[in-house]
């Protein structure tokens, strides 16, 4: 991912971190969740620039991965890298790379909601520890807080960012599962702090 596109993700992401605090709402929660300003990072993670006052992360490993089949197309597959999930104070943000394969003759124009069977990816964090399902949060004017699923084209054999802004999950919880789409649950996602 060149520097230019790191920079366009980072700042992007500010901006709907910051757009969005104004006035968010926390689907998903019970009530107040703990904040945390611990910032060891886990996993080997270092934050390696910033854009505006913002940094950004740049974790060079995926927390875990895997490869999908798509109906977009015959043979057409979908990696997933979650690269880290990051709480701070009472949001958290995911972090995930997309990357398509779709084969000689498939559809041009490729999406995270055609990749999905022309269904919205419904990303959520299933929290074991309290029984609880996370989804993304919306700001004042009721836009959630990631990547647009539709209108983020995506180049065939290249990863994508994605980025979904949940409720952090308390403290107590080290680890979540994750839903994205219609394709397997993955397990044990580390939440960092």
């Amino acid at each position: 991912m060149g520097l230019a596109h790191r920079l366009g993700a980072a700042t992007a992401t500010a901006l709907l971190l910051t757009g969005g605090l104004a006035g968010c709402s926390l689907p998903g929660t019970d009530g107040p969740s703990s904040s945390s300003s611990s910032s060891s990072p886990a996993g080997g993670r270092k934050a390696s620039g910033a854009v505006g006052g913002a940094s950004f992360d740049d974790a060079a490993k995926p927390v875990v991965k895997g490869t999908f089949d798509s109906p977009i197309a015959q043979g057409a597959k979908l990696d997933i890298a979650v690269m880290g999930l990051r709480a701070k104070g009472r949001l958290a943000t995911l972090t995930v790379q997309l990357t398509p394969h779709v084969p000689p003759g498939g559809p041009t124009r490729v999406n995270a909601y055609r990749l999905n069977g022309e269904h919205g990816l419904g990303t959520a964090l299933i929290d074991p520890v309290n029984l609880k399902r996370y989804v993304v949060v919306k700001d004042s004017g009721g836009k959630e807080l990631q990547t647009d699923e539709i209108f983020t084209n995506m180049a065939n054999d290249q990863p994508t960012p994605f980025y979904f802004t949940f409720a952090a999950p308390p403290e107590n919880v080290k680890s979540v599962d994750l839903q994205i789409g219609t394709w397997p649950t993955f397990r044990d996602v580390p939440v960092e702090r």
